[in-house]
């Protein structure tokens, strides 16, 4: 059985997690797997977080958006790469068809509040951080002449001149993109104001045209990156990929302003942090030897 284990955890891996680190024991992520685990673990050790609730019967998503009303988010208990997630919702009808369409994924699925602010994703390893970037949805900013289908072009060749593919997906004039524009009553054609930001679609990862923006990690206050080291050592990790959203930004510290922590990730994504839209490039090989010094039990096996 372990064999077997180890074969469809190899597979798994190849397919899907291609780009992701491999620096924690079975153990550390096995205790990471569910947004329920993080969750209960954020809850512990007072780590701020949204109001939520994990749940199979859908009707009890439905009493807490009654009790805590709009906006929400819907996502599946288990998933990675945002698969399945939906926000912002803002009615009841948004609310149920996102909870059909996030089951798709798992059968338990999440409720939370919704913050609108900065999303980060920052990478802590033992006694450091060791990468911190912004990430953005898919958006184009307007000069007041061209339409949303040109400045996409014109978007797509900066990404293509700065060699960003594959890791950083083009973005594309699709049917989600157009009926997503629709929502705010928008067409490819639409010319959109100078310095006005049109974004193209909700999710920040980056299969839909998201992007990334390095973050100096000298401009992060020493109180937020405690808490990281923080929430690293309270699931006893090497690494973790840590998403956080700020609502006024992480160069801000985390008690003045509302701040949640979604998830953490045993296996993040690295090879994104190596190619920015904005901000420059970090070596990170310094951080990589230290990691790879590390003796890992059980890396092969899911």
């Amino acid at each position: 059985m372990k064999d077997i284990k180890k074969i469809i955890y190899s597979w798994i891996s190849q397919r899907y997690m291609n780009g992701c680190s491999s620096y924690n024991n079975l153990e550390v992520r096995k205790s990471c797997r569910s947004k329920e685990q993080a969750r209960a673990v954020f809850n512990q050790g007072n780590v701020p977080h949204a109001k939520g609730l994990i749940f199979l019967n859908p009707l009890s998503a439905h009493r807490f958006a009654k009790q805590h009303g709009f906006p929400l988010v819907i996502k599946p208990n288990v998933s990675g790469y945002s698969r399945g997630s939906y926000f912002p919702i803002n009615n009841f009808f948004e609310l149920w068809k996102a909870i059909l369409l996030a089951k798709i994924w798992w059968p338990t699925t999440v409720v939370e509040q919704y913050l609108k602010g900065s999303n980060y994703r920052v990478v802590a390893i033992k006694g450091e951080l060791m990468s911190v970037i912004e990430r953005y949805p898919p958006t184009v900013t307007g000069d007041g002449t061209r339409s949303i289908s040109e400045l996409i072009d014109e978007e797509n060749q900066i990404r293509k001149k700065m060699h960003l593919h594959p890791c950083i997906y083009p973005i594309q004039k699709n049917e989600q993109t157009i009926n997503f524009l629709k929502k705010r009553n928008y067409t490819l054609d639409t010319i959109p104001a100078k310095d006005e930001d049109v974004i193209l679609f909700y999710r920040i990862s980056l299969a839909p045209g998201g992007t990334v923006r390095t973050i100096d990690k000298e401009t992060i206050p020493e109180i937020n990156k405690q808490l990281f080291l923080d929430v690293l050592d309270m699931f006893d990790a090497n690494i973790l990929g840590i998403d956080v959203i700020f609502e006024k930004g992480i160069e801000h510290s985390y008690k003045d302003q509302k701040c949640i922590f979604l998830e953490v990730n045993s296996r993040p994504y690295l090879k994104m942090h190596d190619y920015p839209r904005y901000g420059e490039k970090e070596d990170l090989s310094p951080y990589f030897d230290k990691l790879n010094q590390l003796d890992i039990s059980n890396a092969d096996t899911f």
